[in-house]
């Protein structure tokens, strides 16, 4: 027996899944180190001032949204959910997009896999795929909770 015997049998969708993957967790740790720069440099000044910050660690979060919201931001409602979108032009809450990117990375996974699952005729796997992706869809989107 050979050494290549014993290796590993890595599919297409396999390796496409992980190069999706790959391609999607250095963006969003570059995105991460980028804006978490631009913070702290102040190059973009935030909606809370940093100095403040250790203030409000004793809060809640439902207190601290409201307490910033009242202080700082000046909105009709405390940014909860997607909200954060509309304060994209303060230093902290740009830094959410590399979190954003991170956790959408799983879905351009799935979407990115299933024409190549669909081509092999593999539509188990698509299915579950195309499954995953909604699920994820729902749950980001704030359609699908737990816990609630």
């Amino acid at each position: 027996m050979t050494k290549d015997e014993f290796a590993p049998r890595v599919s297409g969708e396999q390796l496409l899944y992980a190069r999706i993957l790959a391609t999607g967790m250095y963006t969003g740790l570059l995105l991460l180190l980028v804006t978490f720069t631009l913070y702290v440099s102040g190059a973009i000044e935030p909606a809370v001032p940093i100095h403040t910050l250790p203030d409000y660690w004793v809060l809640s979060a439902d207190r601290y949204l409201d307490v910033i919201n009242t202080q700082y931001l000046h909105r009709e409602h405390a940014l909860t959910g997607w909200w954060w979108l509309t304060a994209l032009g303060s230093g902290d809450y740009l830094n959410f997009l590399g979190i954003a990117v991170l956790g959408a990375v799983t879905i351009v996974c799935f979407v990115g896999i299933t024409p190549m699952l669909l081509r092999k005729h593999d539509y188990i796997y698509a299915v579950i795929a195309l499954a995953e992706t909604l699920i994820l869809v729902l749950a980001a989107s704030g359609i699908l909770t737990a816990g609630h």
